[in-house]
């Protein structure tokens, strides 16, 4: 699941795999999720990600999905600052890419607003539903993020 690209109706056993390749890819680290909830109760609403971590390279990708009750709330944006924090502080990342679908115009609304700037087109980059998709590439650099 990519950067807004929800995978709905999600079947149990897919979730569960989800969350046994999430922990172990943690423990290796290779990647850092984070669970959204909303702050009245204690309810999974969606998941927010740096993964692919390239250490040494300071470089991560950045992915979120959100359940569909909770689109147009503000919890994207406002899950996104912490986990920026994150990526440049605790992991002292130099670059957080995303990509969104070029369909779901909310994520990329949700990068612009984060500081995330927009890199490209890439073409066929993901399949969904045994179709090939285009999205659009964004990115945030530690220089941008320290000067916001």
């Amino acid at each position: 699941m990519r950067s807004g690209v929800s995978s709905h109706p999600y079947p149990i056993e897919k979730a569960e795999k989800y969350i046994q390749e999430k922990i172990a890819e943690q423990k290796i680290g290779r990647s850092a999720t984070f669970v959204i909830e909303p702050k009245t109760r204690s309810n999974l609403i969606g998941i927010i990600e740096l993964h692919d971590l390239e250490l040494e390279h300071g470089v991560a990708e950045l992915s979120y999905w959100l359940a569909l009750e909770a689109w147009g709330k503000g919890y994207m944006s406002e899950a996104h600052p912490p986990v920026l924090d994150f990526g440049f502080k605790t992991l002292s990342l130099n670059r957080i890419q995303a990509y969104h679908m070029v369909r779901n115009l909310a994520s990329g609304k949700v990068l612009l607003k984060n500081g995330f700037q927009l890199e490209g087109f890439l073409r066929q980059r993901v399949k969904k539903w045994n179709q090939y998709k285009d999205v659009k590439l964004y990115s945030l650099l530690r220089q941008k993020w320290q000067d916001n």
